[in-house]
């Protein structure tokens, strides 16, 4: 049978992948050559032969490799993947408990490595906060609506989660987001959630809660510097768009 090429040239070959050649074979390689030479079924690959889960190399005629490729084809990718209800994953033949656990585990890992402490020079811009908050909100269905609150020189002095709603909208007390303020004696705050599907545009009710939360503001001399929505790739900032003083004028 003649093998698959892959993109870098590689064979990739049928069998258990401990018979191929040890430079092929994903963990070796990734010791040899970093991680970032591998594709990302081989990264999922070295995840799915780790530890005591139930996949076994042979089982439904796959490898570990073959069964990556296979699961990041039927949940559409890694995002798909990370987006996965633990459910679901259980659901698929070949993986139990303590592989799904590896695989939420490992998604988890990787995105408190992406996330970034906020310091008094990162709030220099909304696109700073955004890149702090994507990874906490990757992967996630529904909105979630988040705080960080600053002194007056604008120094972090805290962050909290205000709340969690549906994958279409979040309702957003305005009296716990005071509450907090208040309990950490700060000046100033940044709203900041995000939008699932992934399009950062502001809808009514966003209007609407940035309305509402300006007016509490400014009756306790507090600031409301900006309100982040963050999407997948881009972020929308009401202060960056005037947005912020229209509604404050309204």
């Amino acid at each position: 049978m003649p093998q698959k090429r892959h993109r870098h040239g590689r064979s990739m070959k049928s069998g258990r992948i401990k018979n191929w050649p040890k430079e092929e074979r994903p963990r070796e390689r990734l010791l040899a050559e970093g991680a970032d030479k591998l594709t990302e079924a081989e990264l999922l690959a070295i995840i799915l032969r780790v530890g005591q889960g139930t996949f076994k190399e042979g089982m439904l005629g796959q490898n570990a490799s073959d069964f990556a490729r296979t699961l990041l084809k039927d949940f559409h990718g890694l995002r798909g993947l990370d987006r996965a209800h633990i459910q679901d994953l259980l659901k698929v033949p070949g993986l139990g408990p303590a592989k799904v656990a590896q695989i939420k585990a490992a998604f988890e890992l990787g995105k408190k490595v992406c996330a970034r402490k906020l310091t008094a020079t990162a709030f220099e811009s909304s696109q700073a906060i955004a890149d702090h908050f994507r990874p906490r909100f990757t992967g996630k269905r529904q909105e979630m609506v988040a705080a960080v609150f600053l002194n007056g020189q604008n120094q972090r002095l805290g962050e909290k989660d205000i709340t969690e709603g549906t994958p279409t909208q979040a309702t957003v007390y305005v009296r716990r987001v005071i509450e907090e303020a208040l309990h950490l004696s700060a000046a100033a705050m940044v709203l900041v959630h995000n939008h699932p599907s992934g399009n950062p545009e502001p809808s009514a009710g966003d209007d609407e809660t940035t309305r509402n939360l300006l007016k509490a503001c400014k009756l306790l001399q507090l600031i409301l510097l900006d309100h982040v929505i963050v999407g997948e790739s881009e972020h929308y900032s009401y202060a960056d768009s005037d947005r912020l003083q229209e509604l404050e004028n309204e």
